[in-house]
């Protein structure tokens, strides 16, 4: 019982102590923390009809609902070759006059069977010798500028939008492109070596001979197959693809290095249908807004999603550490450890969140199916999650798996290097599809969500059902303002997230500058002082070191007086509860 006694009347001196003791801590109020500019979710740049279904020199061009759809003119280009369309039409573009060219309907079903694909390498946010500042800009979320090197389509023109905008030109970015090509067609693919270091092409799980007919090397490896493509040289690789699927090709010159660097892309072999004239380029990925007769014969749309990262040490650091090549590449090939990297940077067709709202989204409508080209181009295990649906992967790398082994779940995992193909499903049945809505989709390995460790971030970007998209393709979120997300002080990490919450601002940041009057307890309150500045308050007096100090000693002198004394206090307290209950 003696315990018992003891615990009660500890219990109650814990209680009833605290009200005599000031708080450890006052706090002080929190400051006002300034958003900072907020760039326009999306700008009137692009015009509102390059959204719109159209038809440009013949070819079909799907409506395209996001902020920054691809100029029709290029699909235009992309679709019949820039030897086929008007000189108006490839006035509209940036393309060189040879950078596709396609001839000879050889088997007669009325689609070309000839393709001369022309690609440069260029590189983004790099040094010059004339510029302190990155020159060739691609931002991939506000103020984030990673370097990259990148295949491109050959262009006539600026490499930057003007002599005064070092922004990238729309045909120079991340990824490299994704490349069409139709099964059984005779593909000349012409790497001219734009750029300052040695580089290659790898057809990874394309169908491709080894050596071509003049007996050059054709698989693009340097230690089997043949020299690398020095800076100011051109390679052209041959090859008849005879299976389709989703592929991938690469730069396979110091391959831990220039693939993360950017130099990689998917390629698609279509299956062979008459008439077919395919988009040969879907530049930055993202929707095919003239799908091939064979995708069109299954699904209302198809997307190409190309997932990639970046370690900043090697993307900033390194690539951009000096103007001499020879610095580059000892400093690429004997310096940078691989093994020690860390993606710090990751990318859904080359913008991270909330960039990727502009051009990466999913449109769906209810009862519609979606074709989804996925490709893992970073250097971690891909868990592909798309919210409300489970949509079904019915090819691995390339390979179609047959309707028996269709997999259907909310999670897919994919390698790195790996293609899947998914078929996303509207039918609002709770298992392929949940209903209409804005439905998130991302990487589900946590450190995905963010850039250089800034959340949400990464490669999120979004399913939108038909409706709930504005007349700029801004989905209608029905959630948090986007704001912050579009400034750069969010991404430098000066801006609390959760600041503007509620009115107390209680999850901002402290003011441990600010001038106020320390109070009695932890619980403050705001008062505006002269001339409008925020200090606290507290009522009733502070008291003094030194009466803090007694208080403490007192306390302390009463807590060892009842710990000594205590078999004299339960006997009391038992003699007490004893007469009581007599």
């Amino acid at each position: 019982m003696s315990k018992r006694y003891l615990s009660s009347l500890c219990g109650g001196l814990a209680l009833v102590i605290p009200l005599g003791v000031n708080a450890a801590t006052d706090l002080p109020v929190s400051k006002k923390v300034e958003m900072g500019p907020q760039e326009e979710v999306c700008s009137n740049f692009i015009s509102p009809e390059w959204r719109k279904e159209q038809t440009v020199d013949g070819i079909k061009i799907q409506a395209s609902n996001v902020c920054t759809p691809d100029n029709p003119a290029d699909i235009a280009a992309f679709v019949k070759g820039t030897n086929n369309i008007s000189m108006d039409t490839l006035m509209e573009t940036q393309l060189a006059a040879d950078a596709i060219t396609k001839s000879n309907d050889e088997d007669g079903d009325g689609d070309p069977d000839h393709i001369i694909i022309k690609l440069e390498i260029v590189e983004l946010n790099g040094h010059s010798p004339d510029m302190t500042d990155p020159t060739t800009t691609f931002d991939i979320a506000p103020g984030v500028q990673p370097t990259f090197w990148v295949f491109a389509p050959k262009t006539r023109d600026m490499s930057t939008l003007s002599l005064y905008e070092p922004q990238a030109n729309p045909l120079l970015r991340v990824p490299s492109p994704t490349i069409r090509v139709e099964q059984g067609d005779t593909v000349w693919i012409v790497v001219e070596n734009t750029h300052y270091l040695p580089h290659s092409l790898h057809l990874h799980g394309i169908d491709h001979p080894f050596m071509d007919h003049g007996g050059g090397g054709n698989d693009g490896v340097g230690q089997t197959s043949e020299m690398d493509i020095m800076p100011g040289e051109s390679k052209t690789y041959v090859i008849k693809p005879r299976q389709p699927g989703t592929m991938y090709y690469h730069c396979h010159v110091q391959p831990h290095v220039h693939i993360p660097m950017g130099l990689q892309g998917i390629f698609v072999v279509e299956e062979n249908r008459p008439n077919n004239w395919v988009q040969t380029f879907n530049v930055g990925a993202g929707q095919v807004r003239s799908p091939s007769v064979a995708v069109l014969e299954k699904y209302q749309r198809e997307y190409d999603l190309h997932y990639e990262t970046a370690d900043k040490e090697l993307h900033s650091d390194i690539a951009r550490s000096a103007n001499d090549p020879r610095i580059i590449a000892k400093r690429l090939n004997m310096e940078y450890d691989i093994t020690d990297a860390t993606d710090d940077y990751f990318m859904l067709n080359g913008r991270s969140f909330p960039y990727t709202l502009r051009e990466s989204l999913i449109e769906m409508g209810v009862g519609e199916k979606v074709k989804l080209r996925i490709m893992n181009g970073g250097t971690e295990t891909l868990a592909m999650h798309i919210h409300g649906h489970k949509p079904t992967a019915t090819h691995y790398d390339g390979v179609d798996n047959g309707p028996g082994s269709y997999i259907t779940r909310d999670v897919h995992g994919i390698t790195p290097a790996q293609r899947l193909d998914l078929e996303l499903d509207g039918t609002d049945d709770g298992l392929h599809s949940f209903g209409e809505g804005i439905w998130m989709f991302h990487d589900h390995v946590e450190k995905a969500f963010t850039t250089d460790g800034v959340g949400e971030g990464g490669d999120i970007s979004l399913v939108v059902y038909k409706g709930y998209l504005d007349e700029k393709g801004i989905p209608k979120a029905h959630g948090m303002s986007l704001a912050p997300y579009f400034t750069k002080e969010f991404w430098k990490r000066t801006y609390p997230m959760w600041q503007d919450y509620d009115s107390w601002k209680s999850l901002g940041l402290p003011d441990l500058n600010a001038d106020y009057k320390p109070g009695k307890v932890a619980v403050m309150t705001e008062v505006v002082g002269p001339g409008g500045q925020q200090i606290a308050s507290q009522t009733g007096n502070e008291p003094s070191f030194i009466g803090r100090l007694v208080s403490g000693f007192v306390l302390g002198i009463l807590a060892y007086l009842l710990f000594v004394y205590r078999e004299l206090i339960f006997k009391f307290v038992g003699g007490l509860i004893n007469r009581t209950q007599s």
